[in-house]
């Protein structure tokens, strides 16, 4: 190892070349740890400091960077996870859907985005339309409120809703601790609007709506596919649509291309 560190890395008066290694390779793992609690907060409030931090480190064992980039590095996470469930606390179906969430929190923040459809293109609504769903745009069924929680928890002034985490610096007196995330069953958009991540919550039909329009199917499948087996009245129908169609071209969610984009995540 000396002669292969030498290779690559001068030793200097205190430090031989092995040594100077050394340190880089520690530094470079406690940034691999790093990076992995900035991009998954949320699941390290929902663990607590101690928990998260068992997870990380034997994650990054089993599972390390083989990107150019840091921001690929948990995307083996949800996975990993649903096979090393003693690492998701208590609750592994409420780590598994943070996961789900903060991932695609990441694929929403920097995916691509193709030619919209605005609002004029939609006064008529034609059976035959196919517009797509941008592919940043992620959609998920999930069965906790991880949404509401993400979002207090990442925006100070709130312990995580592990007891056994303690703030770094600091202790609890004089904070709230953040309630924990509600079993509910949800639908959820992950989007970006003005270079800002947004979640934004669906009803079942909206959800269906979106999936079959990513998927490809024409607008008039689409709908039929959404209405099915909904309490929803048919003479409501039209005017919701309008809503809809209305609200998700303002948001530059509509695509001209017919090719498969965004996704639903169950």
């Amino acid at each position: 190892m000396e002669e292969e560190a030498a290779a690559y890395i001068k030793p200097n008066r205190g430090l031989s070349s092995l040594e100077r290694l050394a340190i880089y390779s520690r530094s470079y793992w406690f940034r691999l740890l790093d990076s992995l609690r900035e991009d998954f907060p949320g699941l390290a409030a929902v663990l607590g400091a101690r928990r998260f931090e068992r997870l990380a480190r034997a994650y990054l064992a089993d599972c390390p960077s083989r990107s150019f980039t840091l921001r690929n590095l948990g995307s083996q996470l949800e996975g990993w996870l649903a096979q090393h469930p003693k690492y998701a606390g208590g609750d592994p179906a409420l780590a598994r859907d943070m996961v789900r969430l903060e991932w695609a929190h990441i694929e929403a923040f920097d995916g691509p985005v193709e030619e919209m459809l605005g609002p004029e293109d939609l006064v008529e609504l034609k059976p035959g339309l196919r517009a797509g769903l941008q592919p940043y745009i992620r959609l998920l069924e999930l069965d906790y409120a991880v949404d509401e929680f993400r979002v207090k928890a990442t925006a100070g002034g709130e312990d995580p809703a592990n007891p056994e985490d303690v703030p770094s610096g600091g202790t609890r007196r004089g904070r709230r601790r953040a309630a924990r995330p509600s079993r509910e069953h949800i639908f959820v958009a992950v989007h970006r609007m003005d270079l800002s991540v947004y979640y934004r919550r669906l009803t079942r039909e909206q959800f269906r709506l979106l999936s079959a329009l990513g998927a490809g199917r024409s607008i008039a499948a689409a709908i039929a596919t959404s209405f099915e087996g909904s309490p929803v009245a048919a003479q409501d129908v039209p005017e919701l649509l309008r809503l809809w169609f209305s609200a998700w071209a303002e948001f530059g969610w509509l695509t001209r291309r017919r090719k498969t984009s965004g996704g639903s995540h169950r």
